[in-house]
C-alpha cells in the first residue's frame, strides 16, 4: 500500500500504564492517534526508540507495556468503514470494540463471530491475541474470521496483509502480541444470528470427573459452554461447578437496559482471604438449583458478565492480581486439570473467579494460544510468593503438552515459552526480516527473549 502522508508532529506524554490485572507497570511515552497517518508519523519519528501498540489495556499482564519507550494508544480510531448486508463482511479500524460492534450491528441480526470476555476489548487487540471465546468449538478464535488487515511496519510503511499473499506476514501478527507493527484497519466476517436472545442452560456438576464428561458432551450440542469451577472444592468435591451452555433462538425481545455498578476504591488486600473465597464459592455453587434451570439472557449478559461491575479488578486491592490460564490437549486433560486443581487447593490461594472450558482447532497464528484441549483460568491476588507458585502450575502444564495464555499471562520464563510455543523460531526469524533493529517491542517481549 506504500507510506500515506505523515505531516504531523505526534505529541507524546509520559504515563504510568498497568496491565488490567494492576501487578505489571511501566511508565512509557504514551501518543493518542485518530489517524493512519499519525500512526505512520509516530513510526517515522520513533526511529531512536521502541514502539508498541496498545488498544483498551484489558491484557491482564505485561503484553502492552513498553517500559521507557513509546506506546500508541490506538483506543480512538474507532472509524467502521463499511459493512455488506449480504455477506456479513465488515471493515473496522483497530480501536473499534466488541461493545460498539454488538450494540451497533445485533439489532440488525449481526454479531462479532467471536468475542472474549469484555466488551472493551477492541478488534486490534483481538487480532494480537487471537482471541477465543465461549464458541471455539464451532467457530475457532478471532484469526479464523480475518479476511485482510493494513499493518504499519516499523519502517513506516503500511502493507495489506492477507493469507494469500502474505502468509508468513499473516501467521505472525495473529496472535503474535503486537510485535509485527501496529494494525491500522482490519476485516473480517461478522456472525448472523436469529435475534437477540440465546437461550441458556445451567447445571450443577459433583466433582470433577463429571464436569469434563458434560464439556465433551456439551461440544457437539450446543454452541456455546462454559463453566465456572469451585476453585477451593477438595476430596470428592474436588472441581464442582456449574456449567453453562448457550444456543441462538428466534426472539425479538430486546430485554430491559442492563444494570452496572462500579467499584468505586480498590478493596483492603485482607478482604481476598481463604475464607471470603470459601464462602462465595459455596453460596456461587448453590445459586443454582440442584435439578438445573433454564432461562434466557440477552447476548450481552451472556458474553460479558464480569463488565456489569465496572473496575472490578480494583476488588484485589492495590497490589493487584494475576491469572493463570493454561490450555491442555484432550488426551491429557483428566491428569492436567486434577493436578492443577490439587496443588492450587492445597496452596491455600483460592479464587473467586476459575474459568473452564474447551477448545477445538489450533489457531492460525504461529503464537495463538488455542489448541484442541481443555482451559482452565483462575485469578490470584498478587500476594508474596505468587510468581514462585505460578511457576510451579506452568510446569505442571508443560508436563502434560499445553501452554499458557500470553494475553493473560505476567511471567512465564522464555525457557517454558519456548517449549509451550515450539513455533517461536519461526515467528522471531520473521520478526528479524521485517524489524531488523527491533523497534516493535514490548515488556513481555524483553521477558521472553524474543
Amino acid at each position: 500500500m506504500g507510506t500515506p502522508g505523515a505531516d504531523f508532529r505526534v505529541r507524546w506524554t509520559p504515563e504510568r500504564l498497568t496491565g488490567w490485572g494492576r501487578s505489571s507497570h511501566s511508565t512509557c511515552q504514551v501518543s493518542d492517534p485518530d489517524t493512519v497517518d499519525e500512526v505512520v508519523a509516530a513510526l517515522q519519528e520513533s526511529a531512536d526508540t521502541t514502539l508498541l501498540a496498545r488498544g483498551a489495556g484489558r491484557s491482564y499482564g505485561d503484553v502492552a507495556l513498553n517500559g521507557n519507550g513509546r506506546v500508541l494508544r490506538t483506543i480512538g480510531m474507532t472509524a467502521i468503514y463499511g459493512f455488506e448486508p449480504a455477506t456479513g463482511v465488515i471493515s473496522v479500524a483497530p480501536g473499534v470494540s466488541f461493545g460498539q460492534l454488538l450494540r451497533q450491528f445485533a439489532p440488525h441480526g449481526w454479531i462479532p463471530p467471536v468475542t472474549p470476555g469484555t466488551q472493551f476489548a477492541t478488534i486490534g487487540g483481538a487480532i494480537a491475541n487471537d482471541v477465543h471465546g465461549k464458541n471455539h468449538d464451532t467457530d475457532g478464535s478471532f484469526g479464523d474470521h480475518l479476511l485482510w488487515f493494513d499493518l504499519a511496519l516499523a519502517d513506516g510503511s503500511v502493507q495489506r496483509i492477507n493469507v494469500e499473499s502474505s502468509p508468513e506476514l499473516f501467521a505472525a501478527t495473529v496472535g503474535g502480541i503486537g510485535l509485527t507493527g501496529i494494525i491500522t484497519r482490519a476485516t473480517f466476517r461478522m456472525r448472523r444470528v436469529p435475534g437477540p436472545t440465546l437461550l441458556v442452560r445451567e447445571r450443577r456438576l459433583r466433582d470433577l470427573e463429571e464436569y469434563l464428561d458434560a464439556l465433551a458432551e456439551a461440544r457437539g450440542l450446543h454452541h456455546y459452554s462454559v463453566g465456572w469451577i469451585d476453585g477451593v472444592a477438595t476430596g470428592r468435591r474436588l472441581g464442582r461447578g456449574i456449567l453453562e451452555t448457550a444456543d441462538h433462538i428466534e426472539d425479538k425481545a430486546t430485554g430491559t437496559a442492563r444494570h452496572t455498578i462500579r467499584m468505586p476504591f480498590d478493596l483492603p488486600s485482607r478482604t481476598i482471604n481463604s475464607m471470603t473465597v470459601n464462602l462465595f464459592n459455596r453460596l456461587y455453587y448453590q445459586r443454582v438449583p440442584a435439578r438445573g434451570r433454564e432461562r434466557r439472557l440477552d447476548l450481552e449478559r451472556f458474553f460479558y458478565p464480569l463488565d456489569a461491575i465496572i473496575d472490578w479488578n480494583r476488588m484485589y486491592g492495590r497490589a493487584g492480581f494475576v491469572q493463570f490460564q493454561c490450555v491442555v490437549p484432550d488426551a491429557e486433560a483428566r491428569r492436567a486439570i486434577r493436578k492443577l486443581l490439587e496443588r492450587i487447593t492445597a496452596s491455600g490461594r483460592g479464587s473467586f473467579l476459575a474459568v473452564i472450558k474447551t477448545l477445538g482447532r489450533a489457531g492460525r497464528g504461529l503464537l495463538s494460544f488455542p489448541r484442541p484441549g481443555v482451559t482452565l483460568a483462575l485469578d490470584f491476588p498478587r500476594t508474596p510468593g505468587i510468581a514462585e507458585f505460578l511457576t510451579s502450575l506452568h510446569e505442571v502444564t508443560l508436563e502434560h503438552g499445553g501452554r499458557i495464555y500470553l494475553a493473560k499471562d505476567s511471567c512465564v520464563t522464555a525457557r517454558q515459552f519456548q517449549q509451550m510455543y515450539p513455533r517461536s523460531a519461526a515467528f522471531q526469524a520473521i520478526l528479524r526480516k521485517i524489524d531488523p533493529s527491533r523497534r516493535m517491542r514490548s515488556d513481555m517481549s524483553i521477558r521472553l527473549q524474543l
